[in-house]
């Protein structure tokens, strides 16, 4: 039997992907994973120690850490129309001075900001489910908002600023490289690539033919979402890029590294 540490996110997309692996609804033959499931942050805080094996990633995480992890073809989160906002309280305008509750040091978002608009620096880093709470509450002037955050921004009184999907898409013509999974680099771990990417996909095709089959996984790691903020979540992030990055994911990686290697 062979034992791999996997780590990954609560959000919906993660759980829906990973379900079926997880419960062996495919074929895993005689590998089992030991999981850790934690904010997309947290484990990108965790990569630069090698905590886990196999572990979801933001992308621009994964750019600073290919020393120790290598990218997987299969589980990314990445897409049209998915990226990250800007929301401001309302009647707020954004400048530089303005305090920003941002996700994370390492996440993909910060660094698309940072590369949209390099001279918003009054930065705090939160946790991404009080983000919204913390403008609404006047604790921060504005937000970087990820996961369902885009679905739900308007219910605490904010106003969108910019969609850094939309920016992106606009500047590159690509996809957006939201987050990733990746396989440490050591002999022991990465000579599994190509079986753990197998497993990976067949789950992920598992989700997309069954469904309703992780719903109840799903919301036991969403407390309080609504059935149709998760299904909206599900079928933003998951998508064909899940199942292979193909050439066009591939490219979304090398342009994402290009355009923002001075914040990397």
């Amino acid at each position: 039997m062979t034992s791999l540490t996997l780590a990954f996110s609560p959000c919906p997309n993660d759980t829906f992907i990973f379900h079926a692996l997880l419960h062996k609804l495919i074929d895993t033959g005689d590998y089992s994973f030991s999981t850790n499931i934690d904010d997309v942050e947290a484990l990108n805080t965790a990569a630069f120690a090698g905590r886990y094996q196999v572990s979801k990633l933001s992308s621009g995480a994964y750019l600073r850490l290919r020393q120790k992890y290598e990218l997987l073809d299969c589980g990314a989160a990445m897409g049209f129309g998915c990226g990250p906002l800007v929301v401001a309280a309302a009647g707020h305008k954004l400048s530089a001075a303005s305090r920003i509750a941002v996700p994370g040091a390492n996440t993909t978002a910060l660094l698309l900001m940072k590369s949209w608009n390099p001279d918003l620096k009054n930065l705090v880093e939160e946790r991404f489910d009080r983000i919204l709470p913390g403008v609404q509450a006047g604790k921060y002037d504005a937000g970087l908002i990820i996961h369902e955050g885009r679905f739900i921004y308007q219910n605490y009184g904010c106003g969108k600023i910019i969609d850094l999907g939309d920016w992106w898409e606009g500047e590159t013509g690509c996809p957006i490289p939201l987050g990733c999974l990746a396989i440490r680099k050591d002999a022991d771990t990465v000579r599994n690539k190509e079986k753990v990417e197998r497993m990976i996909r067949d789950s992920v095709l598992y989700a997309r033919a069954h469904p309703e089959a992780s719903r109840a996984f799903i919301r036991g790691h969403a407390p309080g979402a609504s059935d149709e903020i998760i299904d909206a979540h599900i079928k933003l992030y998951v998508n064909d890029y899940s199942v292979s990055l193909g050439e066009t994911g591939k490219k979304a990686f090398r342009v994402l590294e290009e355009r923002c290697k001075k914040n990397l």
